[in-house]
């Protein structure tokens, strides 16, 4: 009896094992075998804003005015930056980086959620809109993504409370909140309002326990919104197109009332650098990391941009290089430790300080920005040393608002342009293509496509410079990877 009592439950353990390695298989075949999962970022100038009616930008004529219409917005950005920044400094408020990078991936996987990216709002808010689906079931908007912020809000209409005040124009679009059963709101009472939230203008009001966490945002252009902050599910289509992948308790804004201009926009995407930013939570989920690839600003509209969430090496991408990236010293944005520039190999003579992040200079990168704007010492010494080998041409009789030098000669060769090179402090070195920097401005016209930011400044590595590259920000480990690729999301970039 003894041993077929044996038997038998020697006989259920296997089937228990068995079972369960069925289960574990299962599980890793659905983690590690589906598709990686995407938004897509779309370029102010593409045709797909037409899609979406209220976003739509007049396309620009002509190559000259499509430049025109972008630099524009460089302007106030720059001054919007170098505000939240002075302020910061001034403030003396820097945040722990580690208070918001080291978390624990979800279930232990390592997919990858990628969102196209197409180029969006000027007026300092950013050149790139993300088409976004929040709530359950999935209610579809067009937000203006942005790497200077770190609230993300949508136009919302909550238990009927979405009257316009002060005499607004109630926008084309808004997310019904009660329409979707994962809307939570957060109680101005808990934690999360009175701590978490508190950088990201929440409210100190508190009427009753329940009643939600309140925001009153402001925007360097004067743009302000306001309303209350909730948990909701974000889904997100896959490489392929056939799964959706599904987000839940993220942090987002319901606005109730705007008063600015975000160009018909449903709201902000904010992916800087912050404990309750869009762009943390989700690299929460998905090994602590993002990562974005744009493509040449000039390319075919069938060429998209993407913003990924996950292992971005996963994807075979050949030539990574990597190098430290700053957090939580210039929140919302995301530093990088520069040693200096280089012209056709020469080191150029630099002030020390213009790298510091501690002092008055210090470099960020910004896919918001479309030049790379450098502090006045190393714009002089890198136009100066870009324009040696270039006076032979024909100059433009005009300068292009920043852009300073520009030629219009149909002899112009660019293997005359000199190779312009980024090091950074623990040696890694960014080489772009010199399209990314001596730039189309018009038909049969070249610009050196660098602008000053005065001085003191920060130095702003702008999206055309970071063009036809991917970049990988690795939260948890604090860093920087970047690599050459077409973008292409159907190939392993």
């Amino acid at each position: 009896m003894q041993s077929s009592s044996t038997v038998q439950m020697t006989i259920i353990s296997l089937f228990l094992i068995f079972t369960l390695s069925l289960s574990r298989k299962a599980f890793l075949a659905s983690a590690g075998k589906d598709p990686p999962p995407r938004f897509e970022l779309i370029h102010r100038h593409s045709p797909l804003l037409s899609e979406h009616e209220a976003t739509a930008y007049s396309p620009p004529k002509n190559l000259s005015e499509r430049i025109r219409q972008l630099i524009d917005g460089d302007i106030p950005r720059q001054e919007m930056i170098s505000q939240r920044l002075e302020d910061r400094r001034r403030r003396g408020r820097i945040r722990k980086a580690s208070e918001i990078s080291h978390h624990r991936t979800f279930n232990g996987t390592s997919n990858i959620v990628k969102i196209p990216l197409r180029s969006g709002a000027d007026r300092g808010l950013g050149q790139y809109f993300v088409s976004f689906r929040v709530g359950s079931p999935p209610q579809k908007f067009v937000l203006i993504a942005d790497t200077g912020s770190d609230l993300t809000w949508m136009h919302c209409n909550h238990r009927g409370e979405n009257c316009p005040k002060d005499g607004l124009t109630p926008p084309n679009r808004m997310f019904q909140a009660d329409a979707s059963s994962t809307f939570k709101t957060i109680p101005c009472s808990s934690r999360t309002c009175k701590v978490d939230l508190q950088d990201t203008f929440s409210l100190s009001v508190c009427p009753t326990p329940d009643t939600p966490c309140a925001y009153d945002y402001s925007y360097f252009d004067g743009s302000k919104v306001r309303g209350f902050f909730a948990n909701e599910t974000v889904t997100a289509g896959s490489i392929d197109r056939r799964k959706k992948v599904r987000l839940k308790e993220v942090t987002v804004g319901c606005t109730d009332w705007a008063n600015g201009n975000f160009h018909n926009a449903d709201g902000v995407l904010g992916l800087g650098f912050g404990k309750n930013s869009f762009a943390a939570t989700a690299a929460k989920l998905f090994d602590n990391k993002f990562s974005y690839c744009l493509v040449d600003h000039l390319s075919p509209s069938n060429f998209a941009n993407f913003l990924n969430f996950g292992n971005a090496s996963k994807q075979h991408i050949q030539n990574m290089q990597h190098t430290q990236l700053i957090l939580g010293e210039l929140n919302p944005f995301y530093a990088v430790n520069v040693s200096g520039i280089s012209i056709a190999g020469k080191m150029l003579n630099v002030p020390p300080e213009m790298w510091h992040i501690h002092g008055a200079g210090g470099v960020i990168l910004d896919s918001g920005t479309t030049l790379t704007f450098l502090g006045e010492p190393a714009y002089a010494a890198t136009v100066a040393a870009l324009r040696a080998p270039l006076e032979k041409y024909k100059k433009l009789g005009q300068v292009l608002g920043p852009l300073r030098f520009c030629y219009n000669d149909p002899r112009f060769d660019m293997a005359d342009v000199p190779q312009f090179v980024l090091h950074f402090a623990d040696g890694a070195k960014f080489v772009p293509p010199k399209k990314s920097y001596v730039i189309d401005a018009d038909v049969g016209v070249k610009c050196i496509g660098f602008a000053s930011a005065g001085w003191p400044a920060n130095t702003v590595i702008g999206n055309i410079m970071q063009q036809n590259h991917l970049w990988e920000f690795d939260l948890a480990n604090h860093r920087l990877g970047y690599a050459p690729s077409t973008c292409d999301f159907h190939s392993r970039f």
